[in-house]
């Protein structure tokens, strides 16, 4: 007779997502890890502006007619939305390292903090663009 070994009832696979409840605090600890990957973008386009400045007039108009585009200011208005959601998130950081903020409810508060003040200093940043004429549509 041949024996069959013993079932064993199956097991999610990420038992955390049945365990934790979605928080501010796991969305901004995300958010900081994808404007992380977003800033790399960033700098791989500010690489391009300088590497089209250095090919000389023509290459760098064609940057600047493509960056200067609705789309293109879209792009860069993402990237510094990126970069100050970042910016923000590692002052959160910069905080717990300190060992200050680690309540939840302290810890909920700081991060939904970091994600407004990262917007807001985006908008502030390019309503100055468009206020001193540095921006145009």
């Amino acid at each position: 007779m041949s024996q069959t070994p013993p079932q064993t009832p199956p097991r999610p696979l990420s038992p955390h997502l049945q365990v934790w409840r979605w928080h501010i605090t796991m969305f901004s600890s995300i958010m900081h890890r994808v404007t992380g990957s977003a800033s790399v973008a960033g700098a791989i386009l500010v690489a391009a502006w300088l590497v089209a400045l250095a090919m000389g007039r023509e290459h760098y108009t064609c940057f600047l007619t493509l960056a200067s585009s609705p789309p293109g200011l879209l792009v860069w208005f993402g990237l510094s939305l990126a970069g100050f959601v970042h910016l923000t998130g590692g002052l959160r950081h910069l905080i717990w390292d300190t060992g200050a903020g680690f309540e939840p409810k302290k810890a909920d508060q700081i991060a939904l903090w970091t994600m407004i003040l990262g917007v807001v200093l985006t908008l502030a940043f390019w309503a100055y663009l468009f206020a001193s004429g540095k921006v145009t549509l």
